[in-house]
This record gives structure tokens, C-alpha cells and sequence, in this order.
């Protein structure tokens, strides 16, 4: 119910801003609105004049022109203050309050006539918020999830995972991903970022700008269970450690 809440509540302010901007561009005279659509022109002609040179000049002076024409508003500006506290507020009540997901186990799982099992998954895709695997035992399945600003923290140690390749796969925006791996586990790590830090084992890297780092335990080829970690984000930190 306050998932359902917070996504109408999203798509409400996004259809209010929406109105807003358009609205401010009527009443400015037509001036913006005019702008606006001389700037979709140079976009759509540009794109199909692509790769030529003039092509990419009427591609690019149109994303300009847009772009200082929406930052130039006083309702972008506005709805840029009320997001940034939004976010802000959003952000301290998870928190306070981090997500546990508990996965359904094989018994409950959904079964289809072709011998398919749906799942639950472990973690799931959220916009804004921290979540983290449960703090008692849990079934492994592989993790594959897109997070918004917020932190996730994944704890194998609470598992057993299956013989060959396992995979954690998380791409993210802003925040912290923190992954305690057990001792006797071999690991590949692969972390692309535009800007943060990472502290991969014993190896740690502050102030990366636009990196993209690989990581390689000795044993991990020939290794009968072994994690697979690639993530990536704007900015923030990884860190992988043995626990």
C-alpha cells in the first residue's frame, strides 16, 4: 500500500510539472514554446542527417538550446527545489528504516505448465531507498537490480551458494553498495563509476573519476563455487570485504 501511495504520488507530481512548464511557456508570450520546438526541430533533423558533420552541429545546438531554455524557467527551478527535498526527506526515512526481503523458498514458487518456476527474487529494483539482504538464513538466487540514490548490502555468509558461477549485478545512481563475501570464496569483481571510491578487499582506490575497475581472487578459474560481482554507478563506493 505505500509503495502503491508513493508511485501516485510520483506520477501526480510528474503530470503537475509537466502542466506547470508548459503552462509558464504559454504565458511567456510563446517566446520558450517557440524555442522549445525550433530546438525539437534541429534534434529530429539532426538525428536523421547523422553521422554527418552537419548533422551532428544541428543535433547538439538543439539539445542546447532546450537545455538552456528549460534551466532558464522559474517552474524548472522550483520543482528542482521541491525534488532535492523530496529526495532528502525520502532518503533519511529509509535510513532509519532499511528494507529486508525475505525470498520465497522452491515449495512456494509458482509453477506453470511448462515446468517453470517463477520466483521471488532476492532484491528487487527500487527508485529510492536501502535495502539488504536478510539478517538470518536465506535461499541464494542471483541478483540482478537497478537502484536509484540509496544504499544495498548484500551478506553471502547468510547462504550457500550453488556449484559453478553465482552472479550479483547491481546498477545503481548515488549511494553505497557493500558486499561481505565469505573467506574460502573465490571472487571476480567488476565496478564501473563516474565518480567515487572502492575498497575491493585489501585494495582500495579513493577519488576515481570515469574508471572502471577488475578484480580477480588467485583460485577463481578453478573454482567449484565462486561469486561473480559487476556493478556500476554515478557516484558513490563499493566495497567488498571477507567476513
Amino acid at each position: 500500500m505505500l509503495n502503491r501511495k508513493r508511485s501516485d504520488f510520483i506520477s501526480w507530481g510528474l503530470l503537475i510539472a509537466v502542466v506547470l512548464v508548459l503552462l509558464e511557456a504559454t504565458l511567456n508570450g510563446g517566446g520558450i514554446l517557440f524555442s522549445l520546438l525550433f530546438s525539437a526541430a534541429l534534434l529530429f533533423f539532426g538525428k536523421k542527417r547523422m553521422p554527418k558533420r552537419s548533422g551532428k552541429i544541428m543535433f547538439w545546438l538543439g539539445v542546447f538550446i532546450a537545455v538552456m531554455n528549460v534551466l532558464s524557467m522559474f517552474t524548472f527551478k522550483l520543482l528542482l527545489v521541491a525534488f532535492v527535498i523530496y529526495v532528502i526527506y525520502e532518503f533519511y526515512q529509509t535510513k532509519q528504516n532499511p528494507v529486508f526481503v525475505t525470498p520465497q523458498f522452491v515449495p512456494n514458487a509458482t509453477r506453470s505448465q511448462d515446468d517453470i518456476y517463477r520466483k521471488e527474487t532476492l532484491l528487487k529494483n527500487i527508485l529510492l531507498g536501502t535495502q539488504q539482504t536478510p539478517e538470518h538464513v536465506y535461499e541464494w538466487n542471483d541478483i540482478n537490480i537497478q537502484c536509484g540514490p540509496g544504499d544495498t548490502i548484500i551478506d553471502l555468509n547468510q547462504t550457500i551458494l550453488p556449484d559453478g558461477e553465482s552472479v550479483i549485478l547491481i546498477r545503481g545512481t548515488i549511494g553505497n553498495i557493500t558486499i561481505y563475501v565469505p573467506y574460502e570464496m573465490e571472487a571476480a569483481v567488476s565496478h564501473s563509476m563516474i565518480m567515487g571510491n572502492s575498497r575491493i578487499f585489501d585494495r582500495s582506490e579513493s577519488k576515481l573519476f570515469n574508471q572502471t575497475l577488475f578484480y580477480r581472487t588467485k583460485g577463481y578459474g578453478e573454482a567449484e563455487k565462486k561469486i561473480k560481482i559487476v556493478t556500476s554507478m554515478f557516484a558513490g563506493s563499493l566495497e567488498v570485504k571477507r567476513v
